[in-house]
């Protein structure tokens, strides 16, 4: 096609007069540029024949911003539209984006881009879990506000997925440091508060004794020390909030079931669970007689023989023996080391109100994390070894019948019922009471949730020196963070330098009352994030139930497999509590889950330190890599791409120097989503993907100069040769739409798709110049090749698409010409590849050996008379069963085969 600058000469106000004639032939709504530039189709109307490094500047340079827009733009949700909700998991805004980002955030864009393609309405959401204890650090350390590093971090990794042109919809942005997020945080630890779910007890923390505050875990070193002052950190008791995620422990145990296959994530999330055999039951502490203020909850694995408990059994590092309890003296004066101790204090079972001694166990360890045990020696020989041992009485409460049948005996209103039956009553009764009864495992520990911090979620409760803890009212919501300016690290929580916030009235009883200090785990904001998404902007209340009833469960969930276990077990935890408030209608949040590997580069690290070291200290021109400076032999591994291991590779660079498209295909190219891909193994995919682009771009070219040649196309004008070559280009885009199709939606095998992909279009390079200008089957099988293309690289297809648009002389009409290759409905096989052959290729056995096969006619395949006869008169019949004597055949139409037994 003859460009328009030609034709309008280089003059600005000629050429904006005449383009108004041209307007039949192209739709121009982009600015236009002088003749003297040669620059993308999208800009002057001339097509660009090769694809090198100017064309694909100007390509994303062009196609960047319009792309992000149109996929941005969404409509108000249509309930009547099927949908897709793909969500990766959002990330802490450390400031800069690395390659594990752009891996997983690529998967989800073109998964995105595919699901629109296919009619579906489609959210990829996208915020921040932005609290959390590098922003503190970053106070302490810079004198930056925790509040203002976060923002320009979240400023900053905006503008470099922009740069990536990742199809984010933005308009549903979520910032879990902001009051109007949090306040529903608040909202929903309140409603696991009354329902009893959230507590509080003594729990263990780092404690650093010079610098007098709390650490995070990850701020005491290998040796044990505090990461500022390098003091050995000590262990300490503070009283801590916990959510009782044990309560849904068997809920959940039982759901994954229902859940398709996760790659192996189902089996994690079972095995930190449990077996859920066993429960917590709670008991009353009396000391000498006398109630105390102290309740414990002990665990038992036979619930159902509970009226034949003899004794409570606790380790040697409880809680009651190290921490701030009024019974701490007691328990250490009568505790023996390495000898069951029977002591002076006993527990009274809130369920039957029988009252049984406390012991000490001699053992440092039970059974996983428990720590405290009732012991019930009908069901446990132990148990009973113990209670002889310390003359503490018991009862049998388990018969067992002649025919075997184990009934619950001397147990109350549940004596004669079957042990299964009784399990039942036990644990209903018990959850009834509110004092336990939930079925869970022993090696699953309530989610400890407060954390000594500033930048984090407050909790919303009151202390209250006469009513105890008070939760804030719901219309006091949300609970601000009090700006407080100076960070030192150093003494208690931050929040308690701010006198005015802490100090407040009891909402029940008015008097002088203080706010909680500690603030949440990050981990409980990004435990219902997925939900407040369907919904963003609700003032009233998290989410709209309509919205998530519509919008849930995420139908593709995409992560990291080191949160394939804690954040994927909380965040179906709150799922499952607010489906119980009918919240929501679904139990389980997340229907697939595609856990992505890791991308590694090499590290060289010096034997005698550890040390890691930069490339350029390294010399890697001899046989094993040596330090430059030293000599000295390194450890070369391969590691996760990390700053303090100089082995990093910066996105912004890659895109610069290969563009977005090359990199997106290349992520998705170098191996499968779930394996780990080693960055210096797989350099041959860079330039191979590179190269593919070319030749996709030659294609279009060739197709372009063919149709503007002056000969108009005409299909009848093909040979018989041509035709058959036509067909079978037709019979190749079919079989790649159904793979790539199949790839994209059931195992997101995006290597895979490229590979058929790249097949597809090596068929094209093969086609004849005849066949690229005559036939309607290769420019179908061009164009939707561009179509499928363009989830995974989504600008130069558009640019293709849009010299392909322009294009004179289309025999293809199926098409949407007028709108870009985004907004085209996604391929779909053509109904006559899907009808039967009109032949059935038969496989032909004598003797159960197969010897060949025979085409036979469709309508025949089913029918033995005429396949008989048919094999007999073919080629391999005459040469292997002439003369012969047949016995016997066999015709099996389901699996085209035929079996002759003849006489030998």
């Amino acid at each position: 096609m003859q460009s328009v600058c030609q034709r309008a000469g280089t003059c600005s106000s000629c050429l904006k007069r005449q383009l108004n004639g041209f307007l039949g032939l192209i739709k121009w709504q982009r600015r236009l540029v002088p003749a003297c530039v040669r620059t993308i189709y999208s800009e002057t109307g001339k097509w660009e024949k090769s694809y090198g490094l100017e064309t694909r500047k100007r390509i994303e340079k062009w196609w960047l911003p319009r792309i992000k827009d149109q996929f941005c733009k969404i409509s108000e949700t249509d309930k009547s539209r099927p949908k897709f909700y793909v969500l990766s998991m959002f990330p802490y805004p450390s400031g800069k984006l690395h390659m594990g980002h752009v891996r997983v955030y690529t998967i989800s864009d073109a998964v995105a881009r595919f699901q629109k393609m296919r009619g579906m309405q489609v959210i990829n959401p996208m915020g921040w879990d932005a609290f959390g204890l590098p922003a503190e650090n970053a106070a302490v350390e810079h004198g930056l506000h925790p509040a203002r590093w976060t923002q320009s971090n979240i400023q900053h990794m905006r503008e470099q997925f922009d740069a990536l042109g990742l199809s984010f919809t933005w308009e549903r942005e979520i910032t879990t440091c902001l009051p109007e997020y949090y306040k529903w945080t608040q909202y929903l630890f309140l409603k696991l508060f009354e329902a009893g779910i959230v507590y509080q007890k003594e729990a263990l923390v780092n404690w650093d004794p010079v610098d007098q505050t709390v650490l995070a875990n990850e701020q005491v070193d290998d040796n044990g020390c505090s990461w500022r002052s390098g003091a050995k950190v000590e262990q300490k008791y503070l009283k801590q909030w916990f959510i009782k995620t044990t309560a849904y422990a068997k809920a959940m145990l039982d759901a994954l079931c229902d859940l398709p296959e996760w790659y192996g994530i189902k089996e994690m999330q079972a095995n930190w669970i449990g077996d859920c055999v066993g429960c917590s039951l709670d008991f009353l502490l009396k000391v000498n007689g006398k109630v105390t203020e102290e309740k414990l909850a002990a665990y038992t694995y036979t619930p159902e023989a509970i009226y034949g408990a003899s004794h409570l059994c606790i380790l040697p590092t409880h809680r009651l023996l190290h921490g701030n309890s009024n019974l701490k003296e007691v328990f250490q004066r009568e505790f023996i080391p390495g000898k069951d101790s029977l002591t002076s204090v006993t527990a009274v079972n809130l369920l039957t109100n029988q009252e049984i001694p406390v012991v000490i166990s001699a053992k440092n360890n039970f059974e996983n994390l428990v720590d405290t045990k009732i012991g019930i020696p009908s069901t446990s020989a132990e148990d009973a070894a113990v209670a002889k041992n310390l003359g503490i009485s018991f009862t049998e409460v388990i018969e067992t019948l002649p025919n075997g049948l184990e009934k619950v005996i001397n147990s109350g209103e549940i004596t004669g019922m079957t042990r299964q039956e009784a399990l039942k009553a036990i644990t209903q009764q018990a959850k009834n009471k509110g004092i336990g009864g939930d079925l869970t495992s022993d090696k699953l520990k309530d989610w400890l949730i407060s954390r000594q911090r500033y930048w984090g979620t407050p909790i919303p409760i009151i202390h209250c020196q006469t009513c105890g803890p008070v939760p804030v009212p719901y219309e006091d919501l949300p609970v601000v963070l009090p700006h407080v300016t100076t960070f030192t690290g150093k003494g208690a929580s931050p929040l308690e330098s701010a006198p005015e916030w802490v100090n407040c009235s009891c909402p029940r009883c008015k008097a002088a009352a203080q706010r909680e200090i500690d603030t949440m785990d990050t981990f409980v904001d990004s435990s219902w994030y997925y939900l407040r998404y369907t919904d963003p902007h609700n003032r009233d209340r998290p989410f709209n139930n309509d919205l998530a009833d519509y919008w849930m469960p995420v139908d593709l969930y995409i992560g990291g497999k080191e949160h394939a276990v804690m954040h994927l077990f909380y965040a179906r935890f709150f799922n499952h509590f607010c489906h119980d408030l009918k919240m929501t209608k679904h139990k389980e949040p997340f229907h697939k889950l595609l856990v992505q590997g890791l991308i590694k580069n090499q590290t060289f690290r010096l034997t005698t330190t550890g040390q890691c070291l930069k490339r350029e200290e390294v010399d890697l021109t001899g046989t094993e890599p040596v330090h430059i400076k030293t000599g000295e032999k390194l450890q070369v591994a391969w590691e996760k791409m990390s700053k303090s291991k100089h082995n990093g590779i910066d996105p912004e660079e890659l895109v610069k120097e290969y563009g977005i498209d090359t990199l997106r295909l290349y992520i998705l190219f170098a191996a499968p989503p779930e394996q780990d891909i080693l960055w210096d193994a797989k350099t041959d995919a860079m330039p191979g993907v590179q190269r593919w682009q070319a030749r996709l771009w030659t294609l279009a070219t060739r197709l372009i100069e063919a149709r503007t040649s002056g000969t108009v196309p005409n299909p009848e004008l093909l040979n018989k040769k041509e035709k058959a070559e036509a067909r079978k280009i037709w019979e190749q885009k079919n079989l790649v739409i159904s793979e790539v199709t199949e790839y994209f939606t059931k195992d997101h095998l995006f290597n895979a798709a490229i590979s058929r992909l790249m097949s597809l279009s090596n068929v094209l390079h093969q086609a004849s110049r005849p066949l690229i200008l005559h036939s309607t089957e290769f420019e179908d099988a061009l164009t939707t090749l561009c179509i499928m293309v363009a989830p995974m690289a989504p600008h130069i297809t558009s640019e293709m698409w849009k010299g392909l648009a322009h294009m004179q002389n289309k025999l293809c009409t199926h098409h949407r010409w007028d709108v870009d290759v985004l907004h085209q409905s996604w391929p779909k096989v053509d109904p006559e590849y899907l009808q039967p052959s009109d032949v059935v290729e038969m496989s032909v056995l004598i003797n159960n050996k197969a010897c060949g096969k025979v085409f036979v006619p469709q309508q025949a395949a089913r029918n033995f008379e005429e396949v008989h006869e048919l094999v007999l008169q073919s080629e391999l019949g005459v040469k292997h069963l002439q003369g012969r004597t047949i016995k016997k055949a066999f015709l099996s139409p389901r699996t085209a085969l035929i079996n002759f037994l003849v006489q030998e």
